[in-house]
C-alpha cells in the first residue's frame, strides 16, 4: 500500500472527534464521511483531496471513547487506507479490522510527517518513508487479520468461508 499523510498530533483523538454523535443518524458511510473528522479539522475532507492523502497517521489513545463502528467506517469512506498511531484504543483496533481497515502502531510516529509518502508492506512489515528514504519496522498482522482485511472486512471474510 502507498499513499501520502495527513497527520494529527493529539493524543486521545476519540471517536466522537471523528465523527460526531449529531451525525449519527444514518449508517450510510457516504453520508459519514461527509462529517468524518469535522469537529477537529473542518477541511479535513478537501486536505484529503488537495493532497491526496490516504494515510492518518495521529496521536497516542487513537480511537477512544465509545465503542462506536461509524468512526472506523466514516474514516473508511472518506477514503483513508490505512491508520497509523503509536496506540489504539482496543475496541476501536477491532473495528477497523471487522470492516477492512488496516490499522498500525507504530511508536516512532514523530517521523511520520503530513504530505509524506509512504509505502507500507504488510506481510514483510516494513514502512517505508519515500520522503525522507527512511525504513522502519512494524509489527507483521497474523495471516488470518490479512485475510480479514484483504476481503474488506470480517463479514466478507465469513461470507467465503461458509459459501
Amino acid at each position: 500500500m502507498k499513499g501520502n499523510v495527513i497527520k494529527y498530533d493529539e493524543k486521545n483523538i476519540n471517536t466522537d472527534l471523528i465523527i460526531p454523535a449529531r451525525y449519527l443518524i444514518t449508517s450510510d458511510p457516504d453520508y459519514l464521511a461527509e462529517h468524518c473528522m469535522e469537529d477537529l479539522d473542518p477541511d479535513f475532507n478537501e486536505k484529503l483531496k488537495e493532497m491526496g492523502a490516504t494515510i492518518m497517521v495521529g496521536g497516542m489513545n487513537f480511537g477512544c471513547g465509545s465503542s462506536r463502528e461509524q468512526a472506523p467506517i466514516a474514516l473508511k469512506a472518506s477514503g483513508i487506507k490505512c491508520i497509523i498511531a503509536p496506540s489504539f484504543a482496543r475496541i476501536f483496533f477491532r473495528n477497523c479490522i471487522n470492516i477492512g481497515l488496516p490499522i498500525i502502531e507504530f511508536k516512532d510516529f514523530d517521523e511520520l510527517h503530513t504530505s509524506d509518502e509512504i509505502e507500507i508492506e504488510f506481510t514483510e512489515g516494513i514502512l517505508n518513508n519515500c520522503s525522507t528514504k527512511q525504513k522502519y519496522k512494524i509489527m507483521r498482522m497474523p495471516p488470518f487479520i490479512q485475510e480479514i482485511i484483504q476481503s474488506n472486512g470480517l463479514v466478507n471474510f465469513a461470507r467465503k468461508r461458509i459459501l
